[in-house]
Order: C-alpha cells, then structure tokens, then sequence
C-alpha cells in the first residue's frame, strides 16, 4: 500500500495530539511530522524532534521559496507551519505522515495535497472541551474564552473535512482514528505528489 498523508484538526482542547501520540505508538508504519517555528526553544525541547526552530529571517525565505506546505501565524506573532521536505522524507520512507494543524492549516493543506486525507475531531461537547482547557491550565481566563469562541466557528468547518471522529473516550477515538487510516490505505490513491506552490 502506498504511504498516505493524514490530517488531524480541531479545536484546541479536543484531544488531537493525545489520538495521534496514542496512534502513533501502536503503528510503525505512520510518523508525524515535525512543525517547524518561529517560537523560542524551551527547556528540554530538541532541535527536529520537538520543532525545527528557526529564525523569523530563515521562516520567512522558505515561505518565499515555496518550502512550506502550510504555515500560519498566531496571535503570539509566531509562525508554525509543516515544511514539504518533512513530509517528502516521512513518505519516502514508506511510512504514512499525520500532520497536526489547526483549521485554516488543514485547508491548505487540502488545497495543496488533494490526496490527504482529513479528520477533524471534536470533544463531545463544549462543556467538555472548556473543562479540558482549564485542566490543561496553560492558558489564562482570558486565552480560554477566546479558544472556545474559536471552536465555536471551527465546529461549523467540520463539515469541511473528510472524517469526523468525536473523541469522548480517548481509547474508543484512537481506535476509530486508527480504522479511518486503515480504510484509506485500502483506498486507492487519487493523486500523486503534492503540487507545487
């Protein structure tokens, strides 16, 4: 089976790096790519395992010279996106490539890469989702209120993906995560590398 690549979006707080840390683990044959940013480095991070961290200077002539296969910047003023040769390296390893995005990431990547297959997972509810971010406590009141008003707008895009996967049960979502990728390997591929920019 070809190697394939997978998307994983949603709201903060729906539990996509928990499904793809979880799924990665039990599959050898997938890999998850590392995003590259603008962001400091913090203590105990590595250098292409955690991010590949670069310079606002060296971001900025590889989104010009067309390396990044999506990129986006946050309200913090830094940048994060999913450099093309990450992902050309996953797959000519012969091992499926799951990039974690946000919304407007995974729509590029739809854009660029027809081929990818996309999942958006939700939390159960918005109860749920606002009592995870407040359990994870790394943002303030404030961020909160505006992550849930941005899952607000982003679960009218789910819609806008290939698969939907509500992750109330973290082992019963991975299971369904892991069923989804099972399904399109199975699938014939509609397309072949990822267009150029």
């Amino acid at each position: 089976m070809r190697p394939r690549l997978f998307v994983v979006t949603g709201p903060s707080g729906a539990g996509k790096g928990t499904l793809i840390r979880a799924l990665a683990e039990c599959r050898p044959d997938l890999a998850v790519a590392v995003s590259a940013t603008t962001r400091p480095r913090r203590p105990g991070e590595e250098d292409g395992r955690d991010y590949h961290f670069l310079s606002e200077d060296e971001f900025q002539r590889r989104v010009d010279a067309g390396e990044f296969l999506e990129h986006v910047t946050y309200v913090s003023g830094h940048r994060y996106g999913t450099l093309r040769e990450e992902v050309d390296r996953i797959l000519a390893s012969g091992r499926s490539c799951i990039l974690e995005l946000e919304t407007q990431g995974a729509k590029e990547v739809q854009a660029t890469a027809p081929d990818a297959v996309t999942v958006f997972v939700q939390a159960p509810s918005f109860d749920e989702l606002e009592r995870r971010l407040r359990e994870r406590a790394t943002e303030s009141a404030g961020e909160i209120g505006e992550r849930l008003e941005l899952a607000r707008s982003q679960a009218e895009e789910a819609g806008d993906f290939d698969h939907v996967v509500t992750n109330a049960a973290v082992e019963q979502a991975v299971e369904e995560l892991g069923a989804l990728v099972d399904r399109a390997l199975g699938e014939p591929s509609a397309a072949g590398k990822l267009r150029a920019p």
